[in-house]
């Protein structure tokens, strides 16, 4: 299906290019978010008429990526996370969880498909690259440090809660005196040596 671009779309090319897309692309993604119309002679001679308006729009949207890529672009963040002591995460940090951090620290309106992440979400802490499109080929990158937090009280290893804290104390220092110390050995064994 033949199409008039109404906005710069990478792959594909700038605005008045026609190009040749699927119909499905076209019915599904372009026409309804207005970034491409039927390429007719009546809707060429349409845009023709409205070029000038749709450069301008398109500046716009692209000052405004602009701006958006000046707050975050080279920012580090950090996010703490509860993990095990091989550095793996119980759970995983995706999309949605680092454009609520970039927004809370650079207050940039990120939104979470902005977020690229070309292998799937992130299950062990370290240091990455994250690169984030803004739209209009504007690009920004910002660096993700995953640190694993101390477990509060009350939390094993492994994640899961405790119930009662003070009955795993006690139930350790049991088990510490059930062991046997061989400087001093314990009733049975002497009465046994007897």
């Amino acid at each position: 299906m033949n199409v008039i671009l109404l906005e710069k779309i990478t792959n594909l090319g700038g605005i008045g290019d026609t190009a040749d897309v699927k119909s499905g692309f076209a019915r599904n993604f372009l026409f309804p978010q207005g970034k491409a119309i039927p390429a007719t002679k009546a809707n060429l001679a349409n845009f023709e008429e409205r070029k000038a308006e749709l450069m301008a729009a398109h500046k716009e949207h692209v000052a405004a990526a602009e701006a958006r890529k000046a707050k975050v672009n080279g920012l580090n963040i950090k996010i703490e996370v509860n993990a095990s002591d091989e550095g793996k995460l119980f759970g995983s940090v995706g999309t949605r969880d680092i454009a609520d951090v970039l927004n809370s620290q650079a207050d940039a309106e990120i939104i979470k498909s902005e977020v690229l992440l070309p292998h799937g979400v992130i299950r062990e802490v370290g240091q990455y690259d994250i690169s984030l499109d803004l739209g209009h080929d504007v690009f920004a990158e910002v660096t993700l440090a995953l640190v694993s937090q101390d477990a509060p009280a009350g939390v094993t290893d492994d994640g899961s809660l405790i119930d009662d804290v003070e009955a795993i104390d006690d139930q350790e220092l049991e088990d510490l005196d059930l062991e046997e110390d061989p400087q001093n050995p314990s009733e049975e064994d002497s009465e046994k040596s007897e």
